[in-house]
């Protein structure tokens, strides 16, 4: 602790760019010896900005709104980490803070368990039709001879992004008897780490899947990945889901695909903007179920990420390495851990 500046709150300071943070994960910071502050949910440029003017964090502890240059140079000399609330990391400029010296890191794999099963809630919810299924059995209808769903069984599933969360989805199909493709060219070697076959090309992968389900981060490479072209490539009445992020689909290709009958449902859970603009079409679209990126947000899940990111914060400023594996995105020179590392 002796290398951790004093802010402005008598001790070394983390600021959560959020309005909240797990209580546990709050009694992990303080017992290191660190004042644990907050923004309010969703800080615009301008809150973060005022809030690390005042702050002058030691850490930022990333959940949510955008971690640019501007925000890194406000925060002055003394920022040393920013931890992310998670494993995507699209909301953290990382050039940037390589630029500055700061280190970055993410809670990976503390949330897979959460993402996948909520990645399959929506995949049968989809399957089965139980949004409407559901409003007709409340408004008084019993559709029992009139309505038909679709089976699990036998119905491919190409998933892009086989990581932690992938594949544990892919698991979940084979039980579910769902041959499994792969898409995922940072993987290393030439098998899969899970059951499926792996595919070279994303183009062939999605012409034999009649699900889709997204897993991949979001980066200049996938940003608008899935486009009116690539929903074109699935087969006729295949179904999308993602739980990966927003920006990796062009919505407004994907509601046009929806129209047109060539995507039969969806199931979504983040969003090119957030929160979701009211007037968006995936709010009221009979074909999609959405939820407001709550994948995560299980008690387990979100316990891990907020603590896996407390830890990487209180080991890295400690000179040691994070309990997660993979939790080092970039190793700023301006940390203890960096300069051991150096030595």
């Amino acid at each position: 602790m002796n290398a951790s500046p004093t802010g402005r709150e008598g001790r070394p300071t983390v600021l959560v760019s959020a309005a909240a943070l797990a209580p546990e994960a709050v009694a992990m910071l303080q017992q290191a010896g660190y004042a644990v502050m907050t923004t309010s949910a969703y800080p615009s440029e301008s809150e973060l900005l005022d809030a690390v003017r005042e702050h002058r964090p030691v850490a930022l502890l990333h959940r949510q709104g955008h971690i640019n240059g501007a925000v890194l140079d406000a925060a002055g000399p003394d920022l040393r980490v920013v931890a992310r609330h998670g494993a995507g990391i699209d909301g953290i400029d990382v050039a940037a803070a390589k630029a500055r010296g700061v280190t970055v890191t993410r809670a990976a794999g503390a949330n897979s368990r959460a993402v996948a099963e909520h990645s399959w809630a929506l995949l049968l919810a989809v399957l089965k039709d139980l949004p409407s299924i559901g409003a007709g059995m409340a408004g008084g209808l019993w559709e029992k001879t009139s309505r038909h769903t679709r089976d699990a069984e036998g119905r491919t599933i190409g998933i892009v992004g086989y990581g932690a969360i992938g594949s544990k989805v892919a698991r979940y199909a084979e039980a579910f008897g769902m041959p499994v493709l792969a898409y995922d060219p940072y993987l290393p070697g030439d098998g899969l780490p899970g059951p499926g076959e792996r595919v070279g090309a994303l183009t062939d992968l999605l012409a034999r899947s009649d699900v889709l389900s997204l897993h991949c981060p979001l980066s200049a490479e996938t940003r608008g990945m899935i486009g009116a072209a690539e929903l074109a490539r699935l087969p006729k009445g295949a179904l999308l889901v993602n739980a990966a992020r927003g920006g990796i689909v062009n919505e407004a290709a994907l509601v046009a695909a929806l129209d047109a009958g060539h995507i039969a449902g969806v199931g979504i859970d983040v969003f090119e903007t957030e929160p979701l603009p009211q007037e968006s079409a995936l709010r009221r679209h009979p074909k999609v179920i959405a939820t407001p990126h709550i994948a995560a947000n299980t008690p387990r899940g979100a316990l891990g990420m907020a603590a896996g990111a407390a830890d990487c914060i209180i080991q890295v400023l400690a000179g040691r390495e994070p309990a997660l594996k993979g939790a080092i995105v970039t190793l700023g020179e301006k940390t203890p851990l960096a300069i051991g590392h150096a030595a």
